[in-house]
């Protein structure tokens, strides 16, 4: 049953794509692909290069007009609609871009202010730095990094002040894309942390892009495959091996997919002690 009071428990599916179609030029990228994001799951999204994983999420939120299919958001549908039309979705999602993407002449502060401005521009100047600095507290930097420009801060910083940006319209739906791209071991399993603990505390859907495969072992509740210009499966990643495709098999077997799997279950166990 819908929840009214809360849009957060709408009982629509915070995503689904049917039959989409995406195509540069003669080149399909996607063609029949359907996919469907459970309330409050952290879904995986892996594929090999040029699969369109990045295209995909683009597509869900806007940036990317498909060739054919439809995207509902939060029960909504937003192919075939005007971008600049208000749909009432689009400051209920926050994206974190491969990079941070974060615009190099502002203030991390004044990055995270940035969507407070596009959707809340009555919201008075002091009340929307504080809410700037909650969420760069929130996403694990110090405090003085508020004041620090791209320039001066980390990669792994500049992925946490992408998050922070991400989370600035406290949204219900996160899209991550290989957040833990590029950083050590134990920054990458720090972020995972991160990601899980905002996902539980905060109610979040997360819609995570990533090579890592600690990643999709420690924290991803299902995984969706992109190989074929289709997502040949969805599942967790027992039930993804279990379906016997190639590329699956490859993937989770390899060398780096048995040492994520022994890093997994080493950690279970010592959990469990």
């Amino acid at each position: 049953m819908k929840d009214t009071l809360n849009p957060r428990f709408s009982g629509d599916p915070p995503i689904v794509v049917h039959n989409l179609e995406n195509k540069f030029g003669d080149f399909a990228v996607h063609q029949d692909l359907s996919l469907e994001v459970r309330e409050g799951e952290i879904l995986g999204v892996v594929g090999g290069s040029g699969t369109g994983k990045s295209v995909l999420m683009r597509s869900i939120i806007g940036l990317q007009t498909p060739t054919d299919g439809d995207i509902s958001v939060f029960g909504r549908k937003i192919t075939g609609i005007d971008p600049d039309q208000d749909l009432g979705v689009r400051c209920r999602w926050g994206v974190m871009f491969q990079g941070g993407a974060l615009f190099s002449t502002l203030t991390v502060g004044e990055n995270v202010e940035v969507p407070l401005k596009q959707f809340y521009p009555e919201i008075e100047p002091q009340l929307r730095r504080e809410i700037a600095r909650h969420k760069v507290l929130l996403s694990g930097l110090p405090e003085d990094a508020i004041a620090k420009y791209p320039s001066e801060l980390s990669g792994g910083m500049k992925k946490r002040a992408g998050l922070a940006r991400a989370l600035a319209l406290d949204p219900e739906l996160l899209f991550l894309d290989e957040p833990t791209a590029g950083l050590d071991p134990i920054g990458a399993a720090a972020f995972d942390h991160l990601t899980k603990q905002l996902k539980e505390t905060l109610g979040l859907t997360v819609f995570l892009i990533t090579h890592d495969l600690d990643t999709l072992y420690e924290i991803c509740d299902r995984v969706a495959v992109l190989a074929d210009k289709q997502v040949v499966a969805v599942g967790t990643i027992p039930e993804l091996i279990a379906t016997g495709h190639p590329w699956i098999k490859d993937y989770f077997n390899g060398p780096r997919g048995r040492a994520a799997l022994a890093t997994h279950d080493r950690g279970e166990l010592e959990a469990g002690r």
